[in-house]
């Protein structure tokens, strides 16, 4: 008996594993059901029209017509890339150099600017957004791009820094040791050598920058007033006020905004997670 015991083992083993393959892949198909579900349900309602998503049936294109009709969904969206990428180019000088400085040079108190720098991720964003508000409004940055830019570069920076310091803090160091001993100053291994070599950590900061800063509302409503100036967000958060319960028009703007951070998300999903990665082993 202990015999065929022992001959069976491997076939159940084999089973085991199997299951638990089974039971892994069924789990993964669930979330995902879960988690497309509401794009699915957004992409059916935005194709129709008001009378046709209370009855439940039909298509139509009126949706999206009276969305283009509603918003001036051309200047908005330009609003939101210009704040986008502005204040992403911003992030990345000040993180990229930062995170040099701090996690290659090593000079004194750099440990406790660090610090520093890691405790401003803890200040939730509405206890400081009132007196950013008042200092930005008394030198005349309301209602223009920059005054955006530089409220979401101040607020991205700090992670972006805390994510580019431990990530050079991960690299070699004979890297930094053999361009000095080839004559490269710093600057030069930052530009020619550290650049390089952090482009998974730059795309990390990148894709979720982008997501974090297109997706919100509370800046471009307090620093954008302006309809044409407004983001995609904000023009959206306006669409109740002008047409009550007007789910599809609703939805078909929501799809609209949503589409730009899924593209990014999945172009750079491959970079995100080895980003995400080296900076936690070495």
């Amino acid at each position: 008996m202990s015999a065929v015991g022992a001959r069976e083992l491997p076939g159940v083993r084999m089973w085991k594993r199997r299951l638990v393959q089974l039971l892994t892949y069924v789990g993964l198909a669930v979330i995902a059901i879960v988690m497309l579900y509401p794009f699915w349900s957004m992409g059916i309602a935005s194709f129709r029209s008001l009378e046709q998503y209370q009855a439940g049936h039909g298509f139509s294109l009126a949706s999206w017509k009276q969305l283009f009709h509603t918003l001036p969904v051309g200047h908005q969206l330009l609003s939101s890339a210009i704040v986008t990428v502005g204040a992403i180019a911003v992030i990345l000088v000040v993180s990229t150099t930062a995170g040099y400085a701090l996690g290659v040079l090593r000079y004194r108190f750099s440990t406790a600017v660090f610090l520093l720098i890691v405790s401003a991720m803890m200040v939730p964003m509405q206890s400081m957004i009132l007196p950013v508000y008042v200092n930005l409004s008394r030198i005349g940055f309301i209602n223009h791009y920059y005054g955006a830019i530089l409220v979401y570069a101040a607020l991205g920076a700090p992670f972006s820094t805390f994510l580019m310091t431990t990530y050079f803090r991960r690299m070699p160091e004979d890297v930094v040791e053999a361009s000095l001993i080839d004559g490269l100053g710093y600057g030069k291994i930052f530009l020619r050598m550290m650049l390089p070599l952090a482009l998974p950590a730059i795309f990390t900061v990148t894709v979720l920058q982008f997501i974090q800063i297109w997706d919100d509302l509370l800046v471009g409503l307090l620093f954008l007033q302006t309809p044409e100036l407004r983001p995609i967000t904000v023009g959206l958060a306006t669409i109740p006020s002008q047409h009550l319960l007007d789910v599809p028009v609703l939805m078909a703007g929501s799809l609209m905004s949503a589409l730009p951070a899924i593209v990014v998300y999945l172009v750079f999903q491959r970079y995100l997670i080895t980003g995400l990665t080296m900076g936690m082993s070495k």
